[in-house]
């Protein structure tokens, strides 16, 4: 890369296990920098893993397409991260198979440390934000579900939350931060702290997100549309949200198109379904068409 990105993710890609047995990539580093890179950004990535030795074939193809949006440094491991997500009487349930290691944010190439927008995307104690001195982008973003994430191999790698901690002088760094309701009463500390001079964002699902910018939130709805596979569906929102500020658009407005992303991608799944800018103003435009079509009635 010539340039430094505009939207540079750091975290795990991940190997996620379907219900079903089959494998798919994931991850909140690969579902935010490919919305990014969709939404015509410069995108990057800095994770840890190994994928070479992944038998699954559409695997492998997968993420030999996606390095082809991003660039992509991988540091070395003896496996990658995996993961199975299951529904649970409408809750998830999370089991950690493997686990790639510690990301060294030394190895974030100077270049690469000034992007337009940094997104911290942990998804299993990959990242040490005491060693993020050195990043200095014009927007730091962050979504900690996995600095809240514990597990046990004794306990055959089920996944607990457990409260976030983040310095204070961390805190006073991130320009935003997207957690879920599941989440938020587990961190109420740093969403007060980010949310008095930055953006909180809370993920509530079908009741949409409640939003602090500043220290005044807001309300948005969720979009009414049928759920294939919800996995990723925040990452999405957050980097289109954080994308979104960046580009001068409004709070509320920027929150219903990153709203209306991750809409579009949860009615197919998987990192194939996170949408272009294009397909999310499509889907905005026949949202509001569908409005006016009922007001009229």
């Amino acid at each position: 890369m010539h340039q430094a990105p505009e939207f540079l993710a750091i975290g795990h890609i991940s190997i996620d296990r379907r219900p079903d047995g089959s494998l798919v990539p994931g991850g909140t580093a690969l579902y935010a920098a490919l919305l990014a890179s969709r939404f015509g950004l410069r995108s990057a990535i800095l994770t840890r893993g190994r994928f070479d030795h992944i038998e699954d074939e559409s695997v492998r193809e997968s993420l030999t397409r996606y390095a082809s949006e991003v660039d992509l440094i991988v540091q070395e491991a003896d496996e990658p991260t995996q993961f199975t997500n299951k529904s649970v009487a409408g809750r998830r349930e999370q089991t950690i198979h493997s686990w790639a290691g510690e990301i060294d944010l030394n190895g974030v190439p100077p270049m690469w440390r000034s992007a337009g927008i940094i997104h911290l995307g942990p998804i299993a104690q990959e990242i040490d934000v005491r060693r993020a001195g050195r990043l200095s982008p014009d927007f730091f973003g962050i979504t900690p579900q996995g600095l809240m994430r514990d597990w046990r191999t004794e306990h055959d790698g089920k996944v607990t939350v457990v409260p976030l901690r983040l310095a204070y002088e961390f805190l006073g760094r991130i320009d935003g931060m997207v957690l879920s309701s599941e989440e938020h009463s587990l961190a109420r500390d740093e969403i007060e702290v980010i949310g008095s001079r930055g953006l909180v964002a809370v993920t509530r699902g079908a009741a949409g997100v409640q939003l602090t910018d500043r220290g005044h939130q807001t309300q948005i709805p969720a979009f009414n549309v049928p759920v294939v596979d919800d996995t990723g569906s925040g990452d999405v929102f957050a980097a289109a949200l954080f994308i979104l500020r960046t580009q001068g658009v409004g709070v509320a407005q920027a929150a219903r198109i990153a709203s209306a992303s991750a809409a579009v991608m949860i009615q197919t799944g998987g990192p194939d379904a996170v949408p272009t800018r294009e397909q999310v103003d499509a889907f905005l435009a026949d949202e509001q068409r569908k409005a006016q079509q009922r007001n009229a009635w």
